[in-house]
């Protein structure tokens, strides 16, 4: 089992308290009638010092954009439209988004560390404190709110990217088109984060920092 930075608190039914600084998968406790409590929960790796925050933010700020850009570039090639929808997905779509994403991530490392991850820390900071709830339940807070600031962030400089500059788009269109860029966004962006990005984040943080 890996340690994390902060004991990770539960306060199950029974009321008993739980801390322990081990990422388990499961906690197990036992209730006031005897039978067994089990407490889930995701194992993390949190950067300790600036170099590995760096590394983290590296590693989240690409995992996203590449899962952006695929997914950008395939409803651009009308892939979701065809039977099948997305299993029509090829290496030539792939190939291009991977090329994009190497700008595309470095703007999102710079946006992050600019306002980003400070206006996500304050989200989380009014829906949840970490003194009272699940350790787990703050980091969606975290992250929930990080998506809520970066894909507007994000979807304005695509916009502006592929269909101002690139595209050719009239700039007074531009609000129109963002608009319509972050609907597009919005739900990949979220899904992507909770169940990919960050997931994928802690696991690989988590062998480079053990």
């Amino acid at each position: 089992m890996r340690s994390v930075s902060e004991p990770l608190t539960f306060l199950p039914r029974c009321g008993k308290r739980i801390e322990t600084r081990s990422a388990q998968k499961c906690l197990r406790s036992v209730s006031p009638s005897g039978g067994a409590l089990f407490i889930f929960m995701e194992e993390t790796a949190m950067p300790k010092n600036k170099t590995q925050g760096i590394i983290f933010g590296i590693i989240m700020s690409y995992s996203m954009a590449v899962g952006m850009e695929i997914y950008n570039n395939a409803i651009q090639q009308g892939i979701h439209l065809q039977p099948g929808g997305f299993t029509n997905l090829t290496y030539g779509i792939v190939g291009k988004a991977l090329v994009e994403a190497l700008f595309m991530g470095l703007i999102v490392i710079i946006v992050s560390e600019l306002w980003g991850n400070r206006l996500g820390a304050r989200f989380a900071a009014k829906v949840s404190d970490p003194q009272r709830d699940n350790p787990y339940f703050c980091r969606l807070m975290r992250q929930a709110g990080t998506v809520s600031v970066m894909c507007p962030t994000m979807s304005l400089a695509a916009t502006i990217i592929f269909s101002m500059i690139l595209g050719g788009a009239p700039v007074w269109q531009l609000p129109a088109i963002w608009a319509g860029t972050l609907i597009k966004n919005f739900p990949m962006a979220f899904f992507w984060n909770m169940f990919a990005a960050a997931p994928f984040t802690n696991w690989a943080c988590g062998k480079l920092f053990e």
